[in-house]
């Protein structure tokens, strides 16, 4: 950085810093893994439900996948000017202070990651059951003051084992991520490519409607809040900034290389979905890709696209459990969380403390699934509220440093404002649509005004 840069939030000489190990291919890697979970194969069918239409399903997709492009370019930007661990924690503290930064540490701490990952591991529990060899996961494993399924314990395990990875070191972890997620991508290839080489397909299927679509502006809000689920996680790599070898170039490269990666087989594979099968069937398939596939291959077919579930699933889960870790980790570091959670393994330069408190807390969850669904909406509402925020640290940043020699957003400040316009809407429309999961949320974030003051106490 030269002398134009911002002076950082973070101290490099720190004792409290993590090593960069991590290449532009691992932190690509980590943007195009943590995006492509289940949500491709699952949100067209929301998405007809409520367009009916595939061109305005595709119109989804465009504006959802340039709105979190605008969105990346803005973190690219902040990222090479403040690139250390913890990610828009850092931003928010350099431009609003302390308790805003502490805020968004504790939703993300308490609520918002725990609930994620919690909820991921559910979904791959739920996809490995459709197999036969995995059809008692959703079985009663053992009775104390309430029930506990297999699918819970199963969950809770893959929590732990991915958990475990990432303590033995971010380069591990980074290695897994890198190798699975260019597996996943190629095994999307292939399953588009299944459906595009057969003669079941009809390129008339894009011109047909859903007549029984909610339609309307509300019903293609509906379909971009979609959109935006399955193309939501390129944020974390910036938590990792402060493992990334040459963040400068690395960061601005991973967040806008690897969303256009995404954005490509997320098109191919809704294109090759609706080549297929009609407006109406996709529609009434929970599983279009599955049930689009096994109309062309048969039972092995559906088991390929549920095996590729589960796969990309598996990758998401450890992107989002490296990236979630990093925040408290930060925080302690500053002085304004418990210290221990600011731990780092002597050997494998992890963060350790905070690893396992993530652990912890998912499990608690884990534990209580099915009661869980309004802190998982508290994540989703949590999320698109501190991006909105985040976004916006852009213009403090462009004024304290204007000539800093770093990445800068194309197209400022249209392109952020524009992001942080439909951060707001999107909030809007989050509130209105789960008013009580909204409150709930908007309650423990201004829970933490007072957590603010009592751990700073007792910290100084």
């Amino acid at each position: 950085m030269n002398e134009a840069t911002p002076t950082p939030v973070h101290n490099e000489a720190h004792t409290h810093e993590l090593p960069r190990v991590l290449r532009t291919s691992h932190a690509t890697a980590i943007v195009v893994g943590t995006l492509i979970g289940s949500g491709i194969f699952l949100v067209p069918h929301e998405m007809m439900q409520a367009t009916g239409s595939s061109g305005l399903v595709y119109l989804a997709w465009i504006v959802g996948g340039l709105l979190s492009l605008f969105g990346a370019m803005t973190y690219a930007e902040l990222s090479t000017l403040q690139p250390y661990t913890g990610g828009e924690y850092v931003y928010l503290r350099g431009a609003y202070g302390d308790l805003t930064a502490f805020l968004y540490m504790w939703t993300w701490f308490a609520v918002a990651k725990p609930a994620s990952i919690a909820s991921v591991t559910t979904g791959l529990a739920r996809t490995l059951a459709i197999f036969h060899a995995f059809a008692w996961l959703p079985a009663v494993a053992v009775r104390i003051p309430f029930d506990v399924t297999w699918a819970q314990l199963f969950a809770i395990a893959a929590t732990w084992g991915i958990t475990g990875l990432n303590y033995l070191g971010i380069k591990k972890a980074g290695d897994f991520q890198l190798v699975f997620t260019w597996l996943k991508g190629l095994l999307i290839l292939v399953i588009a490519g299944f459906c595009f080489a057969s003669g079941m397909g009809h390129w008339t299927n894009f011109t047909t409607v859903f007549t029984g679509a909610h339609g309307g502006f509300s019903g293609f809000m509906v379909a971009l809040i979609a959109a935006l689920w399955a193309y939501d996680g390129w944020n974390d790599l910036t938590m990792v900034s402060g493992e990334i070898q040459q963040p400068e170039k690395s960061l601005p490269i991973a967040l806008i290389a690897g969303l256009g990666i995404v954005g490509v087989l997320y098109m191919a594979t809704n294109a090759a979905i609706q080549y297929i099968l009609p407006a109406s069937a996709i529609a009434a398939a929970p599983r279009p890709a599955v049930s689009a596939l096994a109309l062309v291959t048969g039972h092995w077919g559906a088991a390929l696209v549920s095996a590729v579930m589960a796969l990309s699933i598996f990758v998401t889960l450890n992107g989002t459990i490296m990236s979630g870790a990093r925040i408290p980790f930060a925080a302690a570091r500053d002085g304004l969380f418990f210290r221990r959670m600011a731990d780092i393994h002597p050997r494998y330069q992890s963060p350790s403390t905070s690893l396992i408190v993530q652990a912890l807390l998912t499990t608690g969850l884990l534990l209580a699934v099915g009661r869980f669904q309004q802190l998982f909406e508290l994540a989703i509402f949590a999320e698109w509220l501190f991006y909105m925020i985040t976004a916006t640290t852009i213009f403090h940043y462009r004024k304290s440093v204007p000539e800093a020699k770093t990445f800068r957003a194309w197209g400022y400040p249209v392109v952020p404002l524009l992001f942080v316009a439909a951060a707001a809407v999107l909030l809007y429309f989050s509130y209105v649509e789960n008013l009580m999961s909204s409150l709930l949320g908007t309650a423990i974030i201004l829970l933490g005004i007072p957590l603010f003051f009592i751990i700073r106490r007792r910290m100084n």
